[in-house]
């Protein structure tokens, strides 16, 4: 049945592109809210003005909606919470803090910066964790008036209650558990009135009744002093669930540089939204047996399940996802294909859209010899560029090692027998091997000297199909012209 009363939500910060690992986390949320039918919430973390900006939260809405990813309510389609930024909720927020002080549950703390941070080099000389030492919390009434009238103003931290253990039952790690002394009192309100991760966040999931979060490992630090505040403010704790970090292959943290691993870098190279959504629930979530590793959204939506997440940390392994997203190019028809490699093509230089619109079924014919050697869509530009430039680029190991003084009879042969052949492949084949059978030579040898003569390199689309989308009067041109030692190779580098 339907749990719609589930409330779940996303809560990134508009501060740059979405890395795969806040895509990860994101994803595991929206699984989990529409496995159990519930209802999903986008909201904005918007509260730090030096990093965030409009133009990431466009960003941010995009590639969600290129992911696959929809949401029942959020910045850009409302609901009955908003608003749906943090920004917008500043009175919220001074009005729980305000319930809070009316509780005694938290207390204003006059200590400067260099106080301190004094304090804190004091524990370092002690070797002990540094835990505030609450001498605000004794302040007299008077003194807080006096230090007030003296222009100081207070930060506000929630009381931590001593010798208490805060507990809960975390829905993919089991029970957890922290004692209260090792806590100290954290900072919820700056002195200029703003709030502090941990008390809006808190204040935020009560107020937008959320019944469940999904999020990364590094929030389990959070975890008790968010517990403390829902109990403060008199509030059920939402169920919660932390997923681990994902890993490199050589089991490094995933180093988050601006646009480094983002959902937006691996678009760019050609990555379907479908592969890198089923790449990312693979990890980390153990799917049904006999599932298989592709599967469609819809599939992955009914089989997934929080209990068959793992608490070791997954490896994201771009390989396997250039693997995947192969897979699913060789799903596509010709035609899909080509609509999908045609943009690759013209954002490498090599053609212009208008251009690649008229030739457009000789382009449907050459994505029909690539569609099964490329694993990401970038890789069309590179198979593409003998068919679209006429100043060749030759790779030079390629020349060195197939363009031998050898084959020259042969090649010399080729470029004067393309001429009058048939121009369809099966003829241009027949052609070739008969020379290579007269002249005795090995038919590699002799077939890898011509697909370099051709194309410049040693890797190709299949040979003869080649030469005749390149056309005759190109295929015999490069014949006659190509290099004939490395001093005359045209480096592809440059």
């Amino acid at each position: 049945m339907p749990d719609t009363d589930m409330r779940v939500r996303f809560a990134p910060s508009p501060t740059g592109p979405i890395h795969v690992g806040n895509a990860h986390t994101m994803l595991f949320n929206w699984l989990w809210c529409r496995h159990r039918g519930g209802t999903f919430v986008l909201r904005f973390e918007d509260t730090d003005p030096g990093r965030s900006r409009p133009e990431w939260e466009r960003v941010v809405l995009d590639e969600m909606r290129w992911l696959g990813l929809d949401w029942d309510e959020g910045p850009d389609v409302g609901g009955p919470c908003s608003p749906y930024r943090q920004t917008g909720r500043l009175d919220l927020y001074r009005a729980q803090l305000d319930l809070l002080r009316a509780r005694g549950a938290v207390y204003p703390c006059y200590c400067t910066p260099a106080e301190l941070e004094a304090e804190r080099r004091l524990a370092d000389q002690r070797k002990e964790p540094y835990r505030y030492s609450r001498r605000c919390l004794t302040l007299l009434p008077a003194d807080r008036a006096a230090l007030e009238a003296a222009g100081a103003r207070p930060i506000w931290r929630l009381r931590v209650p001593d010798g208490e253990t805060v507990e809960y039952e975390d829905l993919i790690r089991g029970p957890i558990a922290f004692q209260t002394d090792l806590i100290g009192d954290p900072v919820l309100v700056r002195a200029s009135g703003a709030p502090l991760y941990n008390f809006a966040v808190v204040v935020d999931d009560v107020t937008m009744g959320i019944t469940d979060v999904v999020r990364g490992e590094g929030h389990i630090s959070n975890t008790p002093v968010q517990l403390l505040i829902y109990r403060a403010l008199g509030a059920e704790p939402p169920r919660l669930a932390h997923v681990s970090h994902l890993l490199t292959p050589s089991r490094g943290k995933i180093a988050k540089r601006k646009g480094e691993l983002s959902v937006g870098e691996f678009r760019e190279r050609g990555v379907l939204p479908e592969a890198l959504f089923n790449y990312l629930a693979l990890l980390g979530w153990s799917p049904p047996a006999g599932a298989g590793e592709l599967m469609t959204k819809e599939e992955i939506v009914a089989f997934f399940d929080l209990r068959d997440v793992g608490r070791s940390a997954a490896v994201f392994d771009e390989e396997k996802l250039a693997w995947i997203n192969g897979a699913y190019l060789r799903r596509k028809t010709t035609q899909e294909f080509a609509e999908l490699a045609g943009p690759f093509v013209v954002a490498a230089g090599l053609t212009g859209a208008e251009e690649l619109r008229r030739r457009w079924d000789w382009f449907v014919r050459f994505a029909a010899l690539v569609q099964e050697r490329v694993q990401l869509l970038a890789e069309v530009a590179e198979y593409a560029e003998p068919f679209f430039v006429d100043a060749l680029r030759y790779e030079p190991g390629d020349v060195g090692r197939f363009l031998t003084p050898a084959v020259d009879p042969f090649l010399d042969r080729v470029a004067a027998a393309l001429g009058p052949v048939a121009w369809e492949p099966a003829a241009i084949e027949a052609t070739i091997r008969s020379m290579i059978a007269e002249l005795g030579l090995p038919a590699r040898a002799a077939l890898q000297a011509l697909r370099v003569a051709v194309s410049g390199r040693g890797i190709s689309p299949p040979l003869f199909e080649m030469i005749e989308l390149v056309g005759r009067e190109r295929s015999i041109d490069r014949v006659r012209g190509r290099p004939r030692a490395a001093a005359q190779v045209r480096d592809r580098s440059t």
